[in-house]
């Protein structure tokens, strides 16, 4: 019978600290998993456009290892679209995906496959605790997943990232799945089939800063909503009607004070808190609106997800091209 190959996805972007430990902390894993159960493994590292040592460190561990292998980017395309890149060229089939700062245990793998072959296509790590992170970044992280299962038409499971195991088929999926801003976990729970979560306790970064700026995470979140629900835009429209019924009560009050009771407004307070405030509404829904054309623009020039400058023991690439799979 044909071993089972499992493929670990790693994005990587400056974690020139935390290489070698992931590695040994994967390696020691794998082998495990590989002599209890019979299967083989590979490690795909993507270098997203590193600054640092990341991409000579890697280097280094392909060169000695032939079960990792790495894709370098010509430049910084961001953490989905890494993940992308590993996806595309994973052979596994099953491929877990996990960040390379180890706040994601790779212990938990074996879980993983555990569910794996129970049945369950999709296995997710939920994080029921974060340890080392800011009151800010709880916060914010809490409110931003309930506020995505509010407004999305999907369910995506609370508290959980791209942290997961996914079998072949929905790998082959999410290839053909050609959106410019991607949400991954989004497009996982769209696709289907039977998934599962497992609990764990997220610790902190063993080396180095988070490379999630507030910045990025807003984007991150943005993406969220706007890939997999229309609600924004209704609700502009709701807004819109709103504004429009309280402006028009108030002309309705003012022309019956001027004639019942000959009186008018006096100042130009109200009038002027009026203006801003519909004023605001207006720019807020020509921002929501605005988001929207912004993807569809995106969408439109076709430009590839990635530009790969060079490889490491991947097989079937074409040299400093761009990649998407279409097979």
């Amino acid at each position: 019978m044909k071993k089972q190959l499992f493929s670990i996805v790693v994005p990587m972007y400056n974690e020139q600290d935390v290489i070698h430990e992931l590695y040994i902390r994967l390696k020691s894993i794998l082998n495990n998993i590989d002599n209890d159960i019979g299967v083989n493994h590979e490690i795909i590292f993507v270098n997203d456009g590193s600054t640092d040592n990341t991409e000579k460190i890697a280097r280094e561990i392909c060169l000695n290892d032939a079960a990792v292998k790495l894709i370098n980017f010509a430049g910084n395309f961001g953490h989905q679209i890494a993940v992308t890149a590993g996806l595309d060229y994973a052979k596994g089939d099953a491929i877990i995906i996990m960040d390379a700062d180890l706040q994601d245990p790779p212990e938990l793998i074996t879980q993983m496959i555990e569910k794996y072959n129970q049945g369950y296509h999709v296995v997710y790590a939920v994080r029921k605790r974060r340890k080392g992170e800011t009151i800010f970044k709880k916060i914010t992280a809490k409110l931003f997943y309930r506020l995505l299962s509010l407004m999305t038409n999907i369910e995506i499971p609370l508290d959980t990232g791209d942290f997961r195991l996914i079998s072949k088929e929905v790998c082959c999926i999410l290839k053909i799945m050609k959106e410019k801003n991607r949400f991954i976990r989004g497009l996982v729970s769209w696709i289907g089939f039977k998934q599962t979560g497992i609990d764990y306790i997220r610790n902190e970064r063993l080396a180095g800063k988070t490379k999630y700026s507030i910045s990025k995470m807003i984007k991150l979140s943005l993406d969220g909503i706007v890939s997999f629900s229309t609600k924004p835009l209704k609700l502009s429209t709701f807004l819109g009607f709103g504004m429009s019924f309280f402006a028009f009560l108030y002309i309705v009050y003012a022309i019956i004070i001027k004639f019942a009771f000959n009186k008018s407004e006096p100042g130009w307070t109200s009038l002027t808190v009026l203006i801003l405030l519909i004023g605001g509404v207006q720019m807020i829904m020509l921002g929501i609106v605005g988001e929207y054309i912004s993807r569809i623009y995106d969408e439109s020039k076709n430009r590839p997800l990635y530009i790969i400058k060079d490889d490491i023991n991947i097989e079937h690439i074409e040299k400093r091209c761009y990649s998407r799979c279409s097979e």
